[in-house]
């Protein structure tokens, strides 16, 4: 249901929709229930001429029954979404399935700064690639993300893979995604952070293997021009906001690192 209005793209995103929709049929089976016996009784039993009102002091079992059975049905419903809903967090928060690829997730006032793993698959090493605003990931791969915060809470949630985690200062979060569909997606912090949070977005681009190689070698190339940028129809002159830490010195590199992250928002 819910994907209709926003992309289903990551694997356990039917996992959650499946969820709001057990929760939208259980409530709307009640909601409409209860308020077509109220809208019976409002007509049935509404004032006439000559029909003197019955004081009922709900003392009775055959008239307390009304209320305790459809409570007791209410709370096996509960049940339901409660039992539903713990499979699918462990499934989704409480598993951490092996990976394919890592990347480390930075929120700052008011935009994202990503380091994504190299060839050798690790983070803090020279072959990191650092963009801001574009996080590049692969179709069909598991990715662990380490999400933290420079500043103050933000919220990483990409709609589309139907994620959302907070990012706390001085914590390192883990989580992990796996992506289903090639496309351009949005991102966006999910948490009020100051006076630039309703700006506070990215683009995940979520590439085939031919694709992701060949921006990857953009990157390093310099000639990559950020797909978030052109989305939102600007251009600078560092089109990508992107560097490349490769083949240069260790403090070069953290020195890089550090300007990205604090300085270019």
């Amino acid at each position: 249901m819910i994907e209709y209005y926003v992309h289903n793209a990551s694997s356990f995103a039917a996992d959650i929709d499946n969820l709001f929709f057990v929760i939208t049929l259980i409530i709307g089976f009640w909601f409409f229930l209860v308020f077509g016996i109220f809208v019976y009784f409002l007509l049935r039993y509404r004032r006439k001429d000559g029909v003197k009102a019955e004081y009922i002091t709900g003392e009775k079992h055959s008239e307390t029954k009304w209320t305790h059975y459809p409570h007791y049905a209410v709370i096996a419903m509960d049940v339901v979404i409660i039992a539903v809903n713990i499979l699918v967090w462990v499934d989704v928060k409480q598993t951490l399935p092996p990976r394919d690829n890592l990347v480390r997730v930075i929120g700052q006032q008011w935009s994202w700064s990503f380091i994504h793993a190299g060839p050798d698959g690790e983070l803090d090493t020279q072959d990191d690639v650092l963009t801001v605003n574009d996080l590049h990931v692969k179709a069909g791969e598991t990715y662990h993300y380490e999400l933290q915060s420079r500043d103050v809470l933000h919220n990483f949630a990409v709609p589309a893979f139907r994620l959302r985690q907070d990012a706390v200062p001085g914590r390192t979060i883990s989580g992990w995604f796996k992506p289903s569909k090639t496309g351009i997606y949005d991102l966006q912090c999910a948490e009020m952070c100051g006076y630039g949070h309703g700006i506070m977005g990215a683009a995940v681009i979520v590439h085939s293997e031919e694709s992701f190689n060949t921006t990857m070698t953009q990157i390093q190339n310099g000639t990559y021009e950020s797909h978030y940028q052109k989305r939102m129809g600007t251009k600078t002159d560092l089109p990508s906001y992107t560097l490349s830490l490769i083949h240069i010195s260790e403090p070069t590199r953290r020195y890089a690192i550090s300007y990205a992250v604090f300085c270019l928002k």
